[in-house]
């Protein structure tokens, strides 16, 4: 009976509404490019999704955006975990008394709404804007930004991979830091020092304890920010808004919102959210494994 109220909000706001993406995609649209839904399976039409997973095939344009897509999405989860390990392990492991405190601070963001958070980096990454003059002062724009880019009209903003990529990174960071917190807080610390008395380096024990115990919420903390990453539009949209690093949420919302193919669009969603799907089974697989060889 508890679970009744969230099991309606999620059948009317998520599967009913999925099921009108899917009705869209295998329908069809009329001579003023509206789609016309198409409500029983029976008469779906195949017709748009062949011909989407035939521009895959072929190496097309929607290609192109999935695989950028693709790579933006894994270097931001890398970047996010070699910057949120660190700070949830600090947080879990070594912050004593001042735990609250950095907790405090880890929540922080999400007190700020998430448009403001990327107008700052606007403001920050503009030509002159204060961290492009820093960069600039200390010359690590030269790895990755030409200075006649620099000093032209966008500077960072003017379709750079790399602002797209900090963009998520900082985006999503928290979403990543609070799961991998939880799981290093429950590491019964006597294993971590069962290991030193056997004679385990305190890097040896981290390797061969620490970080294997954490790799549950590790994939928890990957999947999660991985999940809105691949559909994210909006954060590319305000830091870059350039062809040149167009996500496949961004392909989305112009072919559904500015284009005139939206069934085209519905198509892409859906296989989108079956390639997300797959994700999430291998992480509820993963978790699952590692929670029977917990109780083994």
């Amino acid at each position: 009976m508890l679970a009744l109220p969230g099991v309606a909000w999620l059948t009317v706001f998520f599967l009913l509404a999925f099921y009108v993406v899917i009705a869209v995609a295998f329908g069809n649209q009329n001579s003023l490019s509206e789609p016309v839904a198409f409500w029983n399976p029976l008469d779906w039409n195949v017709g748009y999704m062949l011909a989407t997973l035939q521009d895959f095939a072929d190496g097309g344009p929607f290609l192109t955006v999935f695989v950028r897509t693709f790579v933006f999405v894994v270097l931001a989860l890398a970047l996010a975990l070699l910057i949120g390990y660190p700070v949830a392990y600090f947080a879990a492991r070594h912050a004593g008394r001042w735990k609250g405190l950095v907790l405090l601070l880890l929540i922080l963001p999400f007190w700020i709404n998430y448009l403001m958070r990327m107008l700052a980096w606007i403001n920050l990454l503009a030509p002159d804007g204060l961290g492009t003059r820093f960069l600039s002062t200390i010359g690590i724009e030269r790895l990755f930004i030409s200075v006649d880019l620099l000093a032209a009209r966008g500077g960072w903003l003017e379709g750079q991979p790399l602002t797209v990529i900090m963009a998520l990174t900082y985006g999503y960071l928290p979403f990543l830091i609070l799961p991998l917190y939880a799981s290093l807080d429950r590491i019964d610390q006597r294993q971590i020092e069962a290991a030193r008395d056997l004679g385990a380096s305190p890097s040896s024990a981290f390797r061969r304890v620490t970080l294997p115990m954490s790799r549950p919420g590790i994939l928890a903390g990957l999947v999660l920010i991985s999940l809105p990453m691949f559909g994210d539009y909006y954060t590319q949209d305000l830091v870059s808004a350039s062809t040149k690093t167009s996500m496949i949420g961004n392909q989305i919302d112009q072919l559904t919102r500015q284009g005139s193919s939206k069934v085209v669009g519905a198509c892409l969603t859906v296989i989108l959210a079956v390639l997300l799907l797959g994700l999430m089974f291998y992480y509820l697989r993963a978790t699952r494994s590692a929670d029977d060889r917990g109780e083994d």
